[in-house]
């Protein structure tokens, strides 16, 4: 993952400086490319600790269509929460008397999110997100992207048109409510010679907190499709438009890159599941994962 790291001292040392929509403040750079070979092992970020529970319950979200919060809290992932719960703030007039990550704003984000696994009215009402990525995913006006490309891959492995895309322009104002449009926005699946690879194009891109993320799940998506389509892991590629580092992260950014990476570790699949939509959390196990300590750092929201 040493590239992963090239990427975030670059941006610390040659980026520029951009405001953004959270009024936080970034550097920035416009266009930049990594190249993973999934045979090498599964890449996730050693140089700090990656929740891995959380990436797979997210992209298991994903897969399934769904774009409520509640199925990611009752399995004790909360990385779509701030949204969702300063949206409620703002509804019921409450966000003008807590400071965001004050006690009391975690205090009232733990009865939210409490709420939310109670009361299913609650939570249809301010855990959904809108037409993020699940739903564009499952039903991009009404195509299933995830199942027209399983299709494709088994019917024309060589077609160019392997794309699924979470940019969807009719509901980007819908998407507000998210907090934003889909930051990774399109990926492209390529078959050479019985392998599978994958591009991804991250229109936007917060490389200290959500590109781990981001490379481990789409890796683990490439993993799941060429099991169950019976192909053998090529590349995946990450490919940026806006890379970029909040202001209030630089601390973190040096004791990231003041730390040395580790091997890869593996990820063993179950070799039983034969459609990506049969996959669940207990489906995965990783292996041989060292890492250095994790390191906390706001979202901008």
């Amino acid at each position: 993952m040493q590239q992963y790291l090239d990427l975030v001292r670059y941006i610390r040392d040659h980026g520029v400086k951009k405001e953004d929509r959270t009024g936080t403040g970034t550097v920035s750079i416009f266009g930049h490319q990594m190249r993973f070979n999934l045979a090498e092992g599964f890449p996730l970020v050693t140089s700090k600790k990656v929740h891995l529970k959380s990436i797979l319950h997210e992209l298991l979200w994903f897969i399934r269509g769904d774009t409520n919060i509640r199925y990611l809290i009752e399995n004790g992932v909360g990385i779509w929460n701030d949204w969702p719960y300063q949206n409620w703030l703002r509804e019921t007039g409450q966000d003008k008397n807590l400071v965001m990550y004050s006690a009391e704003w975690r205090a009232g984000m733990r009865e939210f999110t409490q709420q939310i696994m109670a009361d299913q009215d609650f939570a249809d009402k301010y855990g959904d997100l809108g037409p993020v990525y699940g739903k564009q995913w499952r039903n991009f006006g009404g195509i299933d992207q995830l199942a027209q490309l399983m299709s494709d891959l088994k019917s024309n492995p060589d077609s160019r048109r392997l794309i699924v895309s979470a940019w969807n322009p009719q509901d980007i104002p819908v998407m507000v409510k998210s907090g934003l449009p889909p930051c990774h926005s399109l990926f492209q699946f390529y078959v050479v010679e019985g392998r599978l690879s994958c591009q991804l194009y991250q229109r936007s891109a917060d490389v200290f907190l959500g590109v781990p993320f981001n490379i481990a799940s789409y890796a683990a998506l490439t993993m799941m499709i060429a099991q169950v389509a019976g192909l053998k892991l090529g590349d995946f590629v990450h490919t940026f438009g806006d890379a970029h580092l909040y202001s209030n992260h630089m601390d973190q950014v040096d004791e990231q890159l003041s730390r040395t990476v580790f091997g890869l570790p593996t990820l063993q699949i179950n070799p039983q599941v034969t459609s990506l939509f049969d996959f669940v959390y207990e489906d995965f196990e990783l292996q041989n994962y060292q890492s250095h300590g994790p390191i906390s750092a706001p979202v901008a929201v």
